[in-house]
């Protein structure tokens, strides 16, 4: 198992199951878009996605939230860039991208669990949080599935 999360030779040649690798396209795409709205957007997406309601805060508080925002969109595209990288050249790293996958999702769950935030609704990210450590589970173990 360890030579499909760590193949001895790189290459474009996905060897597992083709819904997980469909479903990391989708992931791809979706932490890239994700990433561009926390960077672009007025308010970072904190408060028109995540519900975070920055009216409430100071102006500077407000302010600082939405920088914060931006970083992790930063953050997030840098990683997005990696997938895509993956995604287009060296798909047998894709077993290996959803051990990554797991670890954020799973550490998101936890942080928010440990130091949550008061918001006016559920974001999308929240019911991430919850769902898609399992989902990258289960496409991880078809990912190193053998043909």
């Amino acid at each position: 198992m360890t030579n499909k999360i760590l193949p001895t030779v790189v290459d474009n040649h996905y060897r597992g199951h083709k819904i997980a690798l469909w479903f990391f396209y989708l992931i791809t795409a979706v932490t890239v878009v994700r990433s561009l709205i926390h960077m672009l957007k007025d308010d970072g997406g904190a408060q028109s996605i995540g519900t975070i309601p920055l009216d409430t805060y100071t102006e500077a508080g407000a302010a600082t939230v939405i920088l914060i925002f931006s970083y992790w969109g930063l953050s997030q595209l840098m990683f997005g860039i990696i997938q895509l990288v993956v995604a287009l050249k060296y798909k047998s790293l894709i077993p290996l991208m959803y051990l990554f996958l797991i670890l954020e999702w799973t550490g998101r769950l936890f942080i928010s669990m440990w130091k949550p935030i008061e918001t006016a609704g559920q974001a999308p990210g929240g019911i991430g949080n919850m769902v898609l450590p399992f989902i990258c589970l289960a496409m991880f173990f078809l990912s190193i599935k053998s043909k």
